[in-house]
């Protein structure tokens, strides 16, 4: 392609609504362009790129087994009723855009595909014979989100990759799992990406169990936690540790302390002359189900520790049937206003103990009449402990359970691990952190979506059996603006070469220049004749500002038609360490070639 026909447009300055580099870059060196909040053209640069790194996801799913298809984006409201997750997409997570047709039926664009899918499987797959089965697609997907930002990393409109499998038993599941997992390394090596494969919280989607591949990069929205021997790695959403051990308590018996002004961790330690791991902090939350029925949270937890509001909902989700309910709509720390909707008298907010009276309640409906009681595992073994008294200006000390206060019946991890903490797995392994842009996930679904539709299957015995899934998914937009976050540096883009537009870029120092314009000809024809993707700059502009374009888009290999034609060279610089060097007219093309090899067989 010569760049004097493509839509080719660089700026100089960094656009203002772009936050990281990344975004930054890609719209400076024209490959995006917004349209509209969180929606974006793809210009002819970024779609090669976006193309190949399709084409290495395509190779990478084929060589398993898995077949290629294409579902709808505009599916029926029916098949998530189905699920039960209507609600919780257009509600409370509310990411999924909702729609009435003429007909006035409800529809919705699609963010994942888990509801067609076992719908494709409920009315084709019949028996074991046809297992296991593995489908995919390449197609936009729609989020809502609340605050679209840092261009296709948190886009409204962007493309992905996912995939479903099904099976006749947990055995299988998790073979495909793991050969998924396999697969997703590969793709992301051979996009030359440097990346971790995480432990992760499955959310939304649900399931058993779940990775996520973290390209890691300092702009990244996600906290990796990992331990340096390379055996535990883990979304902090998700992760897993011992925390610190707690000091023992100064406080030998118990009483009622006055302590004003103390509605604080910070302040209560400093006023006790205290350590916060021997203190109980007790939270309260308020979680909403998906049949109206508000329900008050109170966790314990020490004092030195943090709630894991993730792992929260996931233990409310769990209790969700004693409620009625299925899902949490929405979890929140309740304020003044949402206060004012249930309690019966003003909470003591910052000295509340373990067992604050349940007549805090007004009986109202759709509110759960008693605190629901939870206590993190770090606070069921402290001795003489410091608490709230339930009255505003007084803790007690010295406390104990199973003798002030009785210990809930409900025990749970539900703490926030942190960097420094020991690992389970060898306490003397201190969890690291680092910072990701997740862009895989891949889940065993169990039997999740295949009971609440019933997808099932008839066995080698005739029974008839719900089919296991598995869900994988890669964000291919997502993955290449990744890649830029990951490599780049003042100049521009550093692309590798795998997913690179082009392998090469020939520049015209002077286009008037006959011998320079007949060299470069020569060499983007012989170029392209040998299989290396190469652009030709006939522009009829400066050199500096060619050079300069030439670094900002990244093309690996930049050939430069100057000086040295008068030894019947060409110089050649490497876009990623600016290396320099020479090379005979004739030795160009099979040195490229060389240098592409060498450079996609290393990834």
């Amino acid at each position: 392609m010569r760049l004097s026909q493509m839509l080719f447009v660089t700026l100089r300055d960094d656009p203002a609504d772009a936050e990281i580099p990344s975004h930054k870059l890609l719209l400076r060196a024209g490959y995006i362009r917004r349209i509209g909040s969180g929606v974006y053209a793809y210009l002819p640069l970024m779609w090669r790129v976006l193309q190949k790194v399709s084409q290495i996801v395509r190779e990478e799913m084929n060589a398993t087994g898995a077949q290629e298809c294409l579902l709808p984006q505009l599916q029926p409201a029916e098949l998530w009723q189905e699920s039960g997750r209507w609600d919780t997409y257009t509600k409370a997570e509310g990411i999924m855009f909702a729609l009435t047709d003429r007909r006035q039926q409800n529809l919705a664009l699609g963010p994942t595909h888990e509801e067609i899918i076992t719908t494709v499987a409920r009315d084709m797959v019949r028996s074991y014979r046809q297992l296991p089965l593995h489908l995919y697609q390449l197609q936009t997907k729609f989020r809502d989100e609340i605050r679209p930002r840092f261009g296709l990393m948190r886009g409204r409109e962007f493309i992905m990759k996912d995939g479903y499998s099904f099976h006749g038993d947990e055995d299988s599941l998790k073979k495909t799992y793991q050969d998924m997992y396999h697969a997703y390394s590969n793709m992301l090596r051979r996009c030359g990406l440097k990346f971790r494969a995480v432990e992760a919280d499955s959310g939304a989607i649900g399931g058993s169990g779940s990775t996520e591949f973290m390209i890691l990069a300092d702009a990244g929205e996600d906290e990796v936690l990992y331990t340096e021997d390379g055996k535990y790695a883990a979304n902090v959403e998700k992760a897993v540790s011992l925390p610190p051990d707690a000091v023992d308590s100064a406080f030998s018996s118990y009483e009622k302390r006055e302590t004003p002004g103390t509605d604080t961790i910070e302040k209560l330690c400093n006023f006790l002359q205290c350590d916060a791991t021997q203190v109980v902090k007790n939270v309260l939350y308020q979680a909403v189900y998906d049949n109206g029925v508000t329900v008050l949270v109170l966790v314990s937890i020490r004092g030195d520790q943090e709630v894991n509001e993730v792992k929260l909902q996931n233990e409310l989700t769990r209790l969700a049937p004693q409620f009625g309910g299925k899902a949490v709509l929405k979890l929140t720390v309740p304020d003044k206003e949402a206060q004012d909707k249930w309690a019966a008298k003003a909470l003591p907010l910052g000295y509340i103990a373990p067992d604050i009276g349940d007549d805090y309640i007004q009986a109202i409906k759709d509110v759960s009449p008693k605190f629901l009681r939870l206590v993190d595992a770090t606070v069921t073994s402290l001795k003489n402990f410091i608490t709230g008294s339930n009255e505003s200006g007084y803790h007690v000390v010295g406390a104990n359970w199973t003798e002030q206060f009785t210990l809930p019946n409900i025990t749970v991890d539900i703490r926030k691990a942190r960097p420094g903490d020991r690992a389970l797995h060898n306490p003397e392994q201190l969890l690291q952190t680092a910072r990701g842009i997740e862009v895989g996930h891949i889940f065993q679904l169990g039997t999740k979506y295949s009971q609440a539709m019933g997808a099932t299957y008839t066995n080698e015995q005739g029974e008839e059996k719900p089919l296991v899934m598995g869900c994988y998914g890669v964000g291919v937009s997502r993955l290449a603006q990744a890649a830029v976050e990951q490599s780049y540096d003042k100049d521009g883009i550093v692309w590798s070469v795998a997913i690179a537009p082009y392998h090469a870029i020939v520049t015209v120092p002077n286009i008037n220049d006959t011998q320079q314009m007949a060299a470069a000809e020569k060499l983007y024809l012989e170029l392209n004749k040998a299989g290396i993707e190469t652009l030709l700059d006939d522009r009829n502009e400066r050199a500096g500002v060619k050079f300069k374009d030439a670094d900002l888009i990244g093309i690996p290999y930049r050939i430069v038609t100057g000086k040295a034609l008068a030894n019947g060279k060409v110089e050649i610089v490497k876009r990623a360490t600016k290396e320099s060097q020479e090379i005979a007219l004739e030795d160009v093309v099979v040195t490229i070639q060389q240098w592409i090899t060498a450079a996609t067989s290393q990834s």
